[in-house]
C-alpha cells in the first residue's frame, strides 16, 4: 500500500501546482495572494476572493491592507490591457480590478465595485506609498468593460460599455524604481466573499499615440 500511495500523492500535488494561463495573455501568470477559488476556461478568468480582502492604503493611515488576490504577470514597458468584468455588487466594496503594480506602496487599482451608496461604480486607485481614491462612472449593469494602456511613464484608463467605444477616465504619470507586474484582482472587504469573471482579455505589447481614443 505504501508504495502506491507516495506515487499518487505526489502527482495530486503536482497537479494543483501547475502554471495558470489565459488565451489572452503572451506571458507566464503567477498569483500574488491565494483566491478561495479560480477557474480559467480559455480566455475567462473566475476569482473569489475571501472575506476582509482588499488592496489600499487609506489617506488617513488607518487602514493599510494588501491581501485581495491577485493573478499577475511581468508588463512590457508598453502595453495595452482590457478586459470585461463582472460580478454581483453584493457586498459594500466588493469588486474586480486591472491592477499595475511596482511594489507594495507603488500601484495602481482600475476597479468595478460596489460604492458606499450601493452604486457599480468605475473607481480608480493610484498609489504612491498613500492611496488616493477617484469614483468615477455609476454604471447600471453588472458587466462593464475596463483598459489599461502603460506608455513608458504615462498610464491611462478607459471604460467602456460595450468594450467598442471607450471614455476616458484618468491619464497620468507614474515613475518607479522596480519592474510592473500588472494583472486582476478581486476583492471583499466587508463580505464573506467575492466571485469576480473576467473575460474578453485582450493584450497588446503596444504604444499608444492619442490618450484620447487609446489608439
Amino acid at each position: 500500500m505504501r508504495l502506491h500511495f507516495v506515487p499518487l500523492l505526489f502527482i495530486f500535488i503536482s497537479g494543483c501546482a501547475q502554471q495558470p494561463k489565459l488565451a489572452g495573455i503572451p506571458h507566464t501568470l503567477h498569483w500574488e495572494n491565494q483566491p478561495l477559488t479560480f477557474r480559467i476556461d480559455q480566455n475567462t478568468l473566475r476569482i473569489t476572493a475571501g472575506e476582509k480582502t482588499d488592496m489600499f492604503r487609506d489617506p488617513n493611515v488607518t487602514y493599510n491592507t494588501d491581501n485581495a488576490p491577485k493573478l499577475l504577470f511581468e508588463a512590457d514597458t508598453d502595453f495595452v490591457l482590457s478586459v470585461a468584468i463582472e460580478h454581483t455588487f453584493t457586498n459594500k466594496w466588493d469588486g474586480g480590478a486591472i491592477v499595475l503594480k511596482s511594489d507594495s506602496v507603488n500601484w495602481v487599482k482600475f476597479c468595478f465595485e460596489k460604492d458606499y451608496t450601493g452604486a457599480r461604480r468605475v473607481v480608480s486607485v493610484v498609489t504612491k506609498n498613500i492611496s488616493d481614491d477617484a469614483n468615477s462612472i455609476d454604471v447600471n449593469t453588472n458587466k462593464a468593460y475596463f483598459k489599461m494602456a502603460k506608455a513608458g511613464n504615462v498610464i491611462t484608463l478607459y471604460f467602456s460599455p460595450d468594450g467598442k467605444t471607450w471614455l476616458l477616465v484618468r491619464h497620468f504619470q507614474f515613475n518607479a524604481k522596480a519592474h510592473f507586474k500588472v494583472g486582476f484582482l478581486a476583492q471583499s472587504p466587508t463580505g464573506k466573499a467575492c466571485e469576480v469573471t473576467f473575460s474578453d482579455i485582450k493584450y497588446e505589447k503596444k504604444k499608444i499615440k492619442d490618450p484620447y481614443t487609446g489608439e
